[in-house]
């Protein structure tokens, strides 16, 4: 009797843990692969984090003039909208000297618990390989872009990797596009996370600091280097790029190279070779309006194979010694094209020593 309800007690154990096992596996049906019925509840709050963000900054964009606008038109409450375009008139200028200073809000955005599942979904981890002075300031320039850059933003545009902890006494301004700062609600999310113009004044101001301990974030390679982005890919736009160079000598302030393993391999985007009618139509795009329509899957909510939300893949964002920077007000074409060749060297170093570690060691860095 003993032994016949043993085996049956095994039996049923045996049974439960083939059930949820597969109800963990992914069901394809019709060459779609659905998620499993049975995920941790840890999985799920990864999912809703990176939903909510991703939805914030897709539709907050062009959704908050809209809203301002029927809000001022259709309701009794355009008086609030009228006075939030005066407040935005008001504040232009907030994003070109520091953003919001640390008080309470921007502390509340950045240490924000959906930041906390946000990186474990991927999961983004940052990488010390050397010290900052905390008495300096920093130019720090990040590659690749990505389709969202999403491993710097989560890096030093929050707390859920504890970058204050990491690099101590520094505080981090990450900078984008002056067009963010123009749209209603997503701009407030924006400095709430204390993001800064890409404009040479913002980045002056940041750079300026009399007391140190300020760095400014940069990902260099911008809207067109998010053409660039296919997953197994490793292209960075920089041959061109020198105006960050030129301003880190007008403040004698180290440039510190950052790459980003994983950042391409997120999202599929459509094939878009140099000389094709898409890369022709998106630079054209790009010129006119500063960002390049990029058409890109991910997966869904409930599926893998199409969506808006970025796969699961890690990014570990690599940050580099610091290159020291001799302060030069008005730098001459052969100073600037000097350590432009000495950081492009530096970023190489920094990808050839980690890629056996954060890739595989065959893969080859193309700078254009």
């Amino acid at each position: 009797m003993v032994s016949s309800t043993s085996t049956n007690g095994v039996s049923k154990g045996c049974a439960t843990k083939k059930l949820n096992s597969e109800l963990r596996k992914p069901h394809k049906v019709l060459g779609v692969e659905f998620a499993p019925i049975n995920i941790p509840l840890e999985r799920r709050k990864q999912t809703l984090a990176v939903l909510t963000w991703t939805a914030l900054f897709f539709f907050s964009g062009p959704g908050g003039p809209v809203i301002l606008v029927y809000t001022f038109f259709f309701t009794r409450l355009w008086p609030l909208s009228l006075l939030y375009a005066i407040w935005i008139v008001y504040d232009r200028n907030t994003c070109n000297v520091g953003s919001r200073k640390n008080g309470t809000i921007t502390k509340f955005f950045k240490n924000w618990v959906l930041w906390k599942y946000y990186v474990r979904y991927f999961p983004i981890k940052l990488v010390k390989t050397a010290e900052l002075d905390p008495k300096r300031n920093y130019l720090l320039a990040s590659h690749p872009h990505g389709i969202l850059a999403s491993g710097t933003f989560a890096s030093f545009s929050t707390e859920a990797n504890k970058v204050s902890t990491v690099f101590p006494n520094i505080q981090f301004n990450m900078l984008t596009l002056p067009l963010n700062f123009y749209l209603p609600i997503y701009r407030e999310l924006c400095l709430g996370h204390g993001l800064c113009s890409a404009k040479k004044e913002s980045m002056n101001y940041l750079l300026s600091h009399p007391d140190g301990g300020r760095g400014a974030v940069l990902v260099p390679g911008g809207a067109q280097e998010s053409l660039e982005s296919h997953p197994g890919k490793y292209v960075v736009q920089l041959k061109k790029r020198k105006g960050f160079v030129k301003v880190a000598l007008q403040n004698g302030s180290p440039l510190v190279p950052i790459y980003c393993f994983g950042e391409n391999d997120i999202y599929d985007q459509v094939n878009n070779p140099d000389g094709s009618l898409l890369r022709g139509f998106q630079n054209k795009v790009m010129e006119l309006f500063t960002f390049a329509p990029l058409f890109f899957t991910g997966r869904g909510i409930f599926q893998y194979n199409y969506g808006i939300l970025p796969r699961r893949h890690p990014i570990f964002v690599v940050v580099g010694a610091p290159i020291d920077v001799e302060k030069v007000e008005s730098p001459t074409n052969d100073q600037i094209d000097s350590l432009h060749s000495k950081y492009m060297q530096a970023l190489q170093n920094l990808f050839d020593k980690h890629k056996s570690e954060f890739a595989h060691s065959d893969a080859q860095l193309k700078i254009i």
